[in-house]
């Protein structure tokens, strides 16, 4: 049976990736830093629980050696914890600001990859999913038809943009385990103001990357309507 984490699966997308995988029939951990919401979500959802800040070491291993003992592999790791941070213009933002943002939505992503890569190593043809956004995406946010280019969230992203790019590096230097990013597309939860699409359609491209099995490609990102431009 696929064991999959899921980082911030307490909420949102997170939870509606874990609810989808779980009915495809994969044994799902969830990944939160609030323990107490993070079991009441896997209870909720049948899923197993482990405490993880994505943006402290000690946790980040920890978890990695919960998991470790219970299921001695990984097969799917889903990298979907991330904040927007502090909504600042860029002409006020500070390095602050940035700093903030890219301790969970970039260095909490490399944290959790690193610390997860022996376990996903032990599994017969394993796989990482990082959540992006087309917010990061050059081409989309210079479109005016396009949504993302009515928002100038300069940290969150410039943040995906570095997720899309890591993932990239990953999957051309670790052949061995296939990387890809999915963008949800702007979906209503509370990390958008409950603005835009169904989180069962934001979960889409998540859910299908990681259902593939053995035919999982590696070094794409894609959204609902399929590769999405960068």
């Amino acid at each position: 049976m696929t064991t999959t984490l899921i980082t911030g699966g307490n909420r949102g997308l997170g939870h509606e990736i874990a609810r989808r995988l779980i009915q495809a029939g994969q044994t799902v951990w969830i990944g939160a830093r609030d323990a107490e919401m993070g079991r009441e979500a896997a209870d909720r959802l049948g899923a197993a629980f482990v405490q993880m800040d994505v943006t402290d070491d000690a946790s980040v291993d920890a978890a990695a050696e919960t998991l470790r003992a219970h299921a001695g592999h990984l097969d799917i790791l889903v990298n979907n914890a991330g904040i927007l941070g502090e909504v600042a213009p860029p002409e006020d933002m500070t390095a602050g600001h940035i700093r903030h943002v890219y301790d969970t939505n970039v260095f909490g992503l490399v944290r959790v990859t690193h610390a997860f890569l022996p376990l996903l190593r032990a599994a017969a043809a394993p796989s990482v999913i990082n959540v992006t956004s087309g917010l990061g995406s050059f081409t989309l946010t210079q479109d005016p038809e396009r949504v993302e280019s009515q928002y100038p969230l300069a940290a969150y992203g410039s943040s995906k943009s570095a997720v899309t790019m890591l993932t990239m590096q990953y999957a051309r230097t670790i052949p061995d385990v296939r990387f890809n990013a999915v963008d949800p597309g702007q979906t209503a939860t509370e990390f958008t103001g409950r603005i835009g699409q169904s989180v069962e359609e934001g979960a889409e491209p998540a859910v299908h990357i990681a259902t593939l099995g053995p035919d999982t490609p590696t070094g794409t990102v894609t959204g609902r309507a399929g590769v999405l431009p960068w």
